[in-house]
């Protein structure tokens, strides 16, 4: 039951190429950005269309799979949690991002190789 505490499920597509890292622990995490979108109808009886970027990170081995096989504008399912983390930057502002840790991720199409 505790994995449904913070569970999110996003399809969408990729804004860009993952950007994987090694970092000094070792650890590798691959990050990208993510599109998902919503068609409602307006007031004015139009369909309009609402875009949201989501960062996504991925670690470890599901790190490598991810740089492998996602590239910028493929479709895909990911399922992960969310993490909200702070730091400070180097003129001392606080600053604050919500990511989608990757648990989990499925390819539903590739990007079109004709565009």
């Amino acid at each position: 039951m505790n994995a449904l505490r913070n569970k999110v499920s996003l399809i969408g597509r990729l804004g860009a190429q993952p950007e994987v890292v090694t970092l000094d622990s070792g650890r590798v995490v691959a990050r990208f950005s993510m599109a998902t979108n919503e068609s409602y109808k307006g007031k004015d009886g139009e369909w309009k269309e609402n875009t949201q970027w989501h960062n996504v990170k991925a670690w470890g081995k599901l790190a490598e799979l991810v740089s492998q096989n996602l590239q910028k504008e493929s479709e895909v399912v990911v399922e992960g949690k969310l993490v909200n983390e702070n730091y400070v930057t180097k003129n001392g502002e606080k600053r604050y991002s919500t990511s989608v840790n990757v648990s989990d991720f499925l390819l539903i199409s590739p990007r079109n190789k004709q565009e």
